[in-house]
C-alpha cells in the first residue's frame, strides 16, 4: 500500500472506518469478528484507521484500541470528540458539547478507552456554533503541547471556519463525506485544503454502501439502519440514483473491477492530498475494496464519469435534516 500525505502526516492511501462495527448499520457484530476485521484490515497495507468517541458512544474506541494494541507503533488513530456525551455515564445528550474543559476532560477518557498514550489526529466531529473555533484549536493546541494528541483536525466545517482554526493550530486533515453522489466539497473545501497544505478524508466514499451495486430499490433496510430513515435511501430515491451505480458498472466492467473499486478510484484520482476512509464488516470486502488502489482511470474514463453524473439529478438529501444541520459552519 502506498502512503498520502494529510499535512505532514503520512498514512495508507486509503484508510479503515471503523463506524460500521457500531449499530449504525443494524445490531453490532460481536467483537472478535470485528476485531479480525480490523486487524485484516491492518495486514493488508491499512495504517489509518478512523474512529469516534459518538460511535457507541464510546464501544468503538474500545473495540479499535483493543484491535490495534498489538500493532500501535505502526498504525494511526483517529477519533472525534464534540458532541453532548455525558463523559460520566455514556449517555448521548442534545446537541454539541465542544467547550475547552470538556473537550480536555473527553480527550482523557479517549486514551484510556483506546488504551494508548497519543491520539494520532482528534477531529471535532462537528463544529460548535456556542465556542468559538478559536477557542476549541487553541484547546487542540494545548493537547499537541501536551503530547497527548499529535495533529488536529475538523469534520464537516465550513471554509471561513477551517481558516479562522488553521491560524491558531494548524489543521492536518478534514474529514466531509464525498463520493460521486455528494460533491459538495468541491467549490470551496478542496481549493482551500489544497492552498494550505491540508489533507481531506472522505467519508462515506461509497454512498453509504450505494455506490457498490450491492444496494436497490428492492434492498430492504432494517429500522435500526441508520439508512432506513436517510432521504437518500427512500425506495424512490434508490431507484432514480441506479444511474450512478449503472455508470459505475460500466466502467468497471471494462476495467475488469467492482463498482466499489471505480468509486474509490475516482476520489483517489481527484487529489494527491485525499484518503477515503471506507467501512465494512467483511473482509473479503476491505480487500476488495483495497483494490481500488490498482484501478488507474483514464483521462478519458474520468471525463465519461463526470459527464454523464453532470446528467444525474440525485434524488434525496445526503442525511436527515436534523444531521444535515450540523454541517458547514
Amino acid at each position: 500500500m502506498r502512503h498520502r500525505l494529510l499535512g505532514k502526516l503520512s498514512v495508507s492511501e486509503i484508510g479503515f472506518g471503523t463506524m460500521s462495527f457500531a449499530s449504525s448499520y443494524g445490531e453490532s457484530p460481536v467483537e472478535e469478528d470485528a476485531i479480525k476485521v480490523i486487524r485484516g484490515a491492518y495486514e493488508l497495507g491499512v495504517t489509518f484507521f478512523d474512529t469516534a468517541e459518538a460511535y457507541g458512544p464510546w464501544t468503538n474506541e474500545v473495540l479499535v484500541g483493543k484491535a490495534l494494541a498489538p500493532v500501535r507503533d505502526k498504525v494511526l488513530i483517529a477519533t472525534k470528540f464534540g458532541f453532548a456525551i455525558d463523559p460520566d455515564t455514556g449517555k448521548r445528550g442534545a446537541g454539541l458539547n465542544s467547550r475547552p474543559d470538556h473537550i480536555v476532560r473527553v480527550t482523557d477518557a479517549m486514551l484510556a478507552r483506546l488504551g494508548t498514550e497519543h491520539i494520532d489526529l482528534l477531529y471535532q466531529h462537528r463544529v460548535d456554533p456556542a465556542v468559538p473555533i478559536e477557542e476549541v484549536a487553541g484547546t487542540v493546541k494545548g493537547l499537541i503541547e501536551a503530547g497527548k494528541v499529535r495533529h488536529f483536525g475538523l469534520s464537516e466545517a465550513s471554509a471561513g471556519t477551517i481558516r479562522r482554526a488553521h491560524a491558531v493550530q494548524p489543521v492536518t486533515a478534514i474529514q466531509s463525506e464525498y463520493s460521486l453522489w455528494t460533491r459538495e466539497p468541491e467549490p470551496a473545501i478542496l481549493p482551500l485544503c489544497e492552498e494550505l497544505g491540508i489533507g481531506f478524508v472522505p467519508w462515506s466514499p461509497l454512498g453509504a454502501g450505494f455506490l457498490t451495486g450491492k444496494v436497490d430499490a428492492s434492498t430492504t433496510l432494517a429500522a435500526t439502519d441508520f439508512r432506513s430513515i436517510s432521504p437518500r435511501f427512500t425506495k424512490e430515491a434508490r431507484a432514480a440514483n441506479m444511474a450512478l451505480v449503472e455508470l459505475l458498472r460500466r466502467i468497471a466492467g471494462e476495467k475488469r473491477a467492482t463498482p466499489a473499486q471505480v468509486a474509490l478510484a475516482w476520489l483517489l484520482a481527484r487529489k494527491p492530498f485525499i484518503v477515503p476512509i471506507f467501512g465494512t464488516r467483511r473482509l473479503d470486502r476491505v480487500e476488495e475494496n483495497l483494490c481500488a488502489v490498482t484501478v488507474s482511470l483514464s483521462a478519458q474514463e474520468i471525463a465519461t464519469i463526470e459527464s454523464t453524473c453532470a446528467s444525474i439529478v440525485v434524488q434525496g438529501a445526503r442525511l436527515p435534516e436534523a444531521i444535515l444541520q450540523l454541517s458547514y459552519r
